[in-house]
Order: C-alpha cells, then structure tokens, then sequence
C-alpha cells in the first residue's frame, strides 16, 4: 500500500508506475476521499475536545442538569461522526488497495516480451528427457490417482522421487542457513488482512489465485511469503536488528488462474507444491543491497545443481502490484529448448511493511516503515521437472548431482 501523501506529491509517477504495470486507478477519487477523511476526521476531534471539556466540568459535585444534556448531545453527535469517519477511512483504504507500487527507473517498460536479459549461466544442453514420461515410467509420479482424490493437477510423489525432492529442501536449506537464514515453518493459511498487506491484488477478478475457507476468514498460501509478511505485523523493530533473514518451507496452493497457454505440462504448474522462500526485513537504505543478496544466493544454488539459466529484469507490465523490481532466474529446458521460470526475487521497498504495519525505530527515536523482500530458494515442484530433463537418461538411472548425493546416501544415480 502506497501512502496516499506520497500519492499526492507524486501524482504523475504513480499514475505512470500504475500504468506500466497495466492497473487502471482512480487518482481523483483516492484524493478526494482523502479530502473527506481529513474534514471528518476534523469534526470527530473537535467533538472529541468538547467532550473532554464537559466531562472535565463535571467533576467534583454534582453538575448542573444543562451541562448533562449537552454532554449527552455531543456523545450522541460524536458516535454518529465516528461513524461516518470510519466509513470513509474503510473506503479510502479499499481505493488504495488497489494501487500498485511504483517503479524502479532501472525496470523495463513494456510487457513480459520487454524483460530484459542481465546474466547468464552454463552451457545450454540441445537434448533432454521429458519429465513426466521419465517419471511415469519409473512410477514415480501418479496424477491418475491425485486427480481421483483432489482433481486434475493434484498428484503423489513415490519412492526415489519423493526422496529427490527431500535432497532437493535439504540442499536448498543448507545454502540458506550458510548465508545466515533463520529456517521457518509457517502457516499454511492466512487472514484477509495478510493476504491484503502482501498486496496481491488481481488485475481482474477472473485472476484470483487463492483458495479460500468459506465460512473462515481464511484463505490457503500461494507461498510462504504470505505468513512470513505477517510475522512482524503491527511491530515495531529497533534499527540495530535490521535485517532480518527468514527462509520459510510450507506447502503452496495456487489455482493457476489467469496462466492459460503457459507451459503446463506434468509437475511444471501444479495446484499444490513445496517450496522454500527467502525472506527479509530490512533497512529502506539496504533494500536495493538486499535484492542483489537474495538474487545472488539463488545463482549459488543453480549453479552448485550444474543447471544452466539465465537472469531476466522483469518488465513493468508483468509486474505484480507489490514489487518495485523483479528478477526472474529462468532455467534452460532442453526439452523444449527455452528459458522457463524456475525463481524469482522482489523488492517490495515499503508497500507490504505499510499495509501490514511494519515499521523500524531509528537510534535517534524516529519511526517509519521497513522494507521487504522476498526470492524463492527452492521450488520443489518444478525443481524436480529441472532435474529429470537434465540429468535423467533415456531407459535408464538418473544421474544425481553432488551436491544432493549427501542427502541421498551418497548415491551418484537413482
């Protein structure tokens, strides 16, 4: 969530972030909304004072009966204006929900064809073996009876494979801990607020991603991201603690909505998936730092499983609403020979901190808003589909990489 101050003193960059990212705002509304909170606002203190003046008169005798009736009139005339008063905060909040964060100047304009290429990594391989056929074959994979019991793209993980995935969280945790990561578990659901502050807003309501509990105000995680934004909710922070590093592992549920004509194929984009996430609270000086740190780690983790990649800027139309930049570390998929997403890592700068209430106080007794971020470690899900097309032959074993084989009794195939 944007402060709508800022809003007001920098109405042009926010429309124009707004744009670039493809939301459409109502900027006029927003301002006049805070207009009318202010006046409202105005009229509650003032009745708020003249309250506090009667009752202030009242005490130490019996006070006299007009003075009774005027403290009952303003009582009355105050919780009608509180009541107005809230009504028109709950509106300027709804509006600027709604409203993405700005941009870095450094982001790409344009839309997802527009992100810009910055590094990349390894030898792209020209052949390799598709995944679900490898796996079924193996039997160990099998979406026929996750279908029976959850439906389409709901799946089991058996035998070799799901000890895989296990060396896979291992592996990714140990480079996470080694770079001063405190491991988390976490909630698998979260409130409306949180789900809010992280600032998941759809563009359109067909693109709603999230399971939700009826009857609960609950709704299931599409990542650990979620809870761990609500870790520090309605806390403030003392400076010298900042940053905090947070690596959350929880199990992830996504509806896919809004993600037709994506690669789709098996275990790539599934309902439900592990996955570990780093997250972190910082300084809004060190934020920029921070990015480059957790982007940095997850090439530590590529490169130590020999997977060739590239890394992408993320253009402002393929933004979320939360982030001021984006990377993305696309792995090469040699079966169909091109760059597919495997990570990302955003800077968020203070719109979730803002939203959910997170702020840092300064040595010199100041308050103000932290910044956060957040990179994927390991997406476990669709880290498998990087390690079958790699590393799996055609009839035959599967290599393991070494730096898995510790967590897989020092095996060097499966």
């Amino acid at each position: 969530m944007l402060d709508v101050k800022f809003i007001r003193e920098n109405l042009d960059l926010v429309e124009r972030s707004a744009k670039e990212k493809g939301y459409k705002i109502e900027i006029k509304e927003i301002l006049d909304l805070d207009e009318k909170r202010k006046k409202e606002l105005a009229k509650v203190e003032a009745l708020r004072q003249k309250r506090n003046e009667i009752a202030s008169k009242m005490k130490g005798g019996k006070p006299e009966l007009d003075l009774i009736e005027a403290g009952k009139a303003v009582k009355r005339e105050l919780a009608e204006k509180e009541e107005v008063l809230a009504k028109v905060d709950a509106e300027l909040k709804a509006a600027l929900k709604v409203v993405p964060n700005i941009i870095f100047d450094d982001v790409p304009l344009g839309g997802e064809e527009d992100s810009v290429e910055v590094k990349h990594w390894g030898e792209n391989h020209a052949t390799g073996v598709d995944h679900l056929d490898y796996a079924m074959s193996r039997d160990w994979v099998d979406f026929e009876r996750g279908a029976k019991v959850a439906g389409a793209k709901f799946y089991y993980l058996k035998g070799e494979l799901a000890l895989l995935e296990n060396a896979l969280l291992q592996y990714g945790l140990s480079k996470v801990l080694e770079h001063g990561f405190t491991y988390m578990t976490v909630p698998d659901m979260v409130s409306s607020r949180v789900l809010e502050g992280c600032g998941f807003n759809p563009r359109s309501s067909e693109q709603s991603d999230e399971y939700y509990i009826e009857g609960e105000d609950l709704a299931l995680i599409a990542t650990a991201e979620m809870p761990l934004t609500g870790y520090h909710m309605d806390e403030i922070i003392d400076e010298d603690k900042l940053p905090l590093f947070y690596a959350g592992y929880s199990a992830c549920f996504r509806k896919e909505a809004g993600t037709y004509g994506k690669y789709t194929r098996g275990l790539f984009r599934v309902h439900q998936f592990n996955k570990l996430e780093m997250y972190v609270f910082c300084l809004p000086e060190q934020s920029k730092e921070m990015h480059e740190k957790i982007l940095a780690i997850e090439e530590d983790i590529w490169q130590g499983l020999g997977v060739p990649y590239h890394v992408v800027n993320i253009a402002a139309g393929d933004l979320g609403a939360p982030a001021a930049k984006k990377y993305d570390m696309e792995y090469w998929s040699p079966v169909n020979q091109k760059y597919q997403e495997i990570t990302s890592c955003s800077n968020c700068t203070d719109f979730q901190a803002r939203a959910c209430n997170v702020r840092v106080r300064r040595k010199d007794g100041t308050v103000e808003f932290v910044h956060t971020l957040n990179g994927t470690a390991i997406p476990l899900a669709r880290a498998l589909v990087v390690m079958l097309e790699n590393y799996a032959k055609e009839g035959g074993k599967l290599k393991v990489p070494e730096v898995l084989r510790p967590y897989l009794n020092n095996r060097e195939e499966i």
